[in-house]
This record gives C-alpha cells, structure tokens and sequence, in this order.
C-alpha cells in the first residue's frame, strides 16, 4: 500500500506588502524550526536580499521576527560557530526597521573574541568582515592581504570554464562582497568579468537558473549589463515556480525562488509574485525533461579522446553531429553571446598536452 501525499495550492495574495510579508511568516515560522540550521541559512539569505535590494515593502517582514531578535544575543552566545548568520540576521533586521540596536554590541563581541581568526575560509573572512564594518568594528588580525587573494581568485578565468559549483557561487559572493551588494563599484579587472562570463556559460548550458541569477546580479554589481538571454531566462524561471503548502517536502527550490525575484527586483522586474499564502509554503521550479546540454557536450568531448581539440571553430562541425538538435542549438547560441567563446571553448574542451595545465593557476 503506497502513502498518499497531499499537494494543496496557496491562493494567491494579492498586493506586493501582503507578499513579503507572507514570506517573512514563511521563513520566520512556516518552515522550519528556529534551532536548526537551515532555518538559520534561510532567513539570513531572504533578510539579505530585503536589506540589500532596499526592498520598498521590506518592513512588513518585520513582524514574526521580533523574538527571534530579542534571543540573538543569547543564541549566538551559546552557538558562537553560526556568529555570521547571527550578525546578519541582527543587523539586517534593524537596517529594516527593526527596532533596537543590539547589532553595535554584538560586533563588537565578535571582533574582540577571535571568532573571525577560526575562519580558514578567505571568503568567510570577507563576510565576517564585512558584518563587523556595518556597525564600525574592524577585524583585529589576520585580514592582511585577503582583498588581494580575493580578486586574485575571481580573475583566474579558465578554470571557471570547467564545471565547479562550489567554485562559481564563491565566485559570486565575492563579488557580492566587493561591490558591498552594487552599492560601490568594485573595479574588477577584465579578468575577473572573463570569470563570470564563463561561469555563466556553463549556467547556461547547464540550464541552472539558480547560479545564472546570481552570475546575472554580480554582474550587474560589477557594472555590467549581462547578455539578454541570460536576464530573460532567469525572468522566466522567476514565474514558473509553484507555491505549494500542507506535507510537500523542504527539499526544494527556495533558493533558486529567492535568487530570481531578487534579480527580478533588481532589474525592474516581478518581485516575490506568484501564488503566495499564508502560513507554510514550498517552492518546486519546474522539471526539466532530458539531460542537459552541458552534460550531452561534455560526454561527446570526453568520448572524442585524443580527437578533441581545444579549437571551438574546428570542434563546431563535429559536435553539431554528435549533439542532440536542442543541445546544438543552445551551444551555438551560447557561442553568439560572447566574443570570448572561443577562450571559454579552449578551456572547457580539456585538450590541452599537460593535463594539469589549469591546476597551476589555481
């Protein structure tokens, strides 16, 4: 006998404060509970985009919130290794609107109690660095060179060509740092806009609108306006997601929801629309059939052997052949979008003599 889940959909609210403010009892208390780290992950990443967006309808969020903020203090006391999402939780809650002012001295706690030197992340220390900053605390040792190995890693740029997740979204964050969320400009290099491109390129055969967002928005932050198809596939995905509520699973799509509203805000577009309700909700984006383009590409390559070059204008003949029509058809536009295919191609295709070539940039 097979167990039956039911699957309820929200009726739509339907003004914008309604919305946020649906989300803020989502996340605050719809989801999951205050004691478990994800509910920690989930709430600081909305509270960011609120607070970093300057979203007009932020402060309706404010409510389910107040007392959580009034045990920050005391939660991050007795769990010192989550300090960041404490402090960012605190201090985005009161650049809100929340009141209080608590954020001053719990920087300063943390910049006088080592926690950031427990950092062996440079791009952990450039968040905690960051939080201090906010209420005027700098971090007493050890950032001597970070803002140096920061740009010296986003400006590597073939090895964002190859496939590396984990690599792309720290790629991302960075930037995100630097630009202080696109309130200041963050000079990055030609290099480091080659890296983004290319990690955008692999988003986008791999039709994950998820880190395409976020590649879209740091380039945005970084001064520049991302290729049109990228923005529009992302706006897409932004109003295909479902909104589900009752026992659906928390295995879902929330970040990916998040990241193409926050874009969306960004660029003028919907904000947080959809079927919202009250209470808890899921967010499930929509199933792509098939294998992806980036997988049907890389399988061919690798299946090339000692064939494969690293020439994109001598492979093009012979993948056109080897791919499915929808995969070709993505590659080549893909190719149309950049004058930097042709770098990017080179170091996808891994057909280089020394196999470790690219390891040595990193």
């Amino acid at each position: 006998m097979s167990n039956v889940v039911t699957l309820s959909f929200p009726k739509s609210l339907k003004t914008p404060a309604e919305q946020v403010a649906a989300l803020g009892q989502c996340f605050a208390s719809g989801r999951r509970h205050q004691d478990d780290v994800f509910w920690l992950k989930e709430n600081a990443e909305f509270l960011n985009i609120l607070e970093t967006s300057a979203h007009p309808n932020a402060g309706e969020a404010l409510q389910p919130y107040a007392p959580v903020y009034e045990t920050l203090a005391e939660r991050m006391a007795f769990f010192p290794q989550y300090y960041r999402f404490h402090l960012s939780l605190c201090l985005d809650l009161e650049d809100i609107g929340m009141p209080g002012d608590q954020g001053a001295a719990l920087c300063g706690q943390v910049a006088r109690s080592g926690l950031v030197e427990t950092e062996l992340s440079d791009l952990q220390r450039a968040e905690a660095r960051r939080l201090l900053l906010r209420r005027g605390e700098r971090v007493p040792r050890g950032d001597d060179g970070l803002d140096d190995r920061l740009r010296a890693f986003i400006a590597l740029g073939e090895p964002f060509a190859v496939p590396n997740k984990k690599m792309a979204y720290e790629l991302t964050h960075i930037v995100f740092y630097l630009s202080e969320y696109g309130r200041r400009d963050p000079a990055l290099p030609a290099e480091a806009i080659d890296s983004l491109m290319f990690a955008g390129l692999l988003a986008m055969l791999e039709d994950n609108a998820d880190l395409l967002a976020e590649i879209c928005i740091a380039l945005r932050f970084a001064g520049q306006i991302p290729p049109e198809a990228w923005s529009e596939r992302v706006s897409q995905q932004a109003g295909r997601f479902t909104v589900l509520t009752d026992e659906a699973g928390l295995a879902d799509d929330y970040h990916a929801y998040l990241m193409a509203h926050w874009h969306g805000f960004l660029t003028g577009g919907c904000s947080f629309a959809g079927a919202l309700a009250e209470g808890r909700m899921v967010f499930a984006a929509p199933l792509e059939p098939g294998r992806t383009p980036l997988r049907e590409l890389s399988e061919a390559l690798y299946d090339m052997g000692a064939a494969r070059s690293p020439s994109w204008a001598r492979m093009a003949p012979a993948l056109s052949r080897r791919l499915s029509p929808t995969a070709w058809q993505v590659l080549t536009e893909a190719a149309g979008l950049t004058d930097g295919f042709a770098r990017f191609f080179r170091a996808f295709a891994r057909a280089a003599t020394e196999p470790c070539a690219m390891l040595r940039a990193l």
